[in-house]
């Protein structure tokens, strides 16, 4: 899912001339080789200072960027690639690599359309069509997921709020404490009956 197209020296072979964009183009391809990433993506804005339409160091500009993990440059990248170039095969790459990123960034209803959109431009792209059925599949995954949480969350929450119960006697309690209650009404009952003596009056009679 998380593999980005790249054809930049490829693409760069098809533009090689004399023009001084192609030099810098060629600096950021060896960059991009050797990892460099930032420095490949500065020398691809070289080559687009020189020639603002130069559709080949936009797109490795794009994936320089994706690799560099600052995405949503990159995103802005491709998507100003898409609206410059006329051809097709060239748009299909750019949104595939639009895709692709929004899918490293878990946007995975965007590249869901993404990928729609490349299959739009051409029905016959493999990846685009793989990586569709990928992101829809994690998408349900990730609904699932949520789902479950949510549900997790709505159960703490309803026993949180729920009173708390009150303790059960058994048996044996129950009796216990009826017998201690006869035991009180009895004593009360006997203190209620017994009559003070009479003031100046012995206790008993002889």
């Amino acid at each position: 899912m998380n593999r980005l197209m790249t054809f930049i020296l490829l693409l760069g072979c098809f533009r090689l001339s004399a023009q001084v964009e192609n030099k810098h183009i060629a600096e950021g391809n060896e960059a991009y080789k050797l990892q460099q990433f930032g420095k490949a993506a500065e020398s691809y804005r070289l080559a687009l200072k020189e020639s603002p339409g130069n559709t080949t160091a936009l797109f490795n500009l794009g994936n320089a960027l994706y690799k560099n993990k600052q995405f949503d440059e990159a995103i802005k990248t491709f998507e100003s690639l898409q609206e410059q170039t006329t051809d097709k095969l060239l748009q299909s790459k750019a949104v595939y690599n639009k895709g692709v990123t929004l899918t490293q960034q878990k946007k995975l209803e965007e590249s869901i359309d993404a990928y729609k959109q490349v299959l739009r431009i051409n029905p016959e792209d493999s990846l685009g069509r793989d990586n569709l059925q990928r992101a829809l599949n994690e998408k349900k995954q990730q609904d699932q997921q949520q789902q479950q949480e949510q549900n997790r969350q709505d159960q703490q929450n309803e026993n949180n709020n729920r009173p708390p119960p009150k303790n059960k006697l058994n048996k044996q309690q129950v009796e216990q404490l009826l017998k201690a209650l006869e035991e009180q009404e009895k004593k009360l009952q006997e203190k209620v009956n017994k009559k003070p003596p009479v003031p100046g009056q012995p206790d008993k009679d002889w």
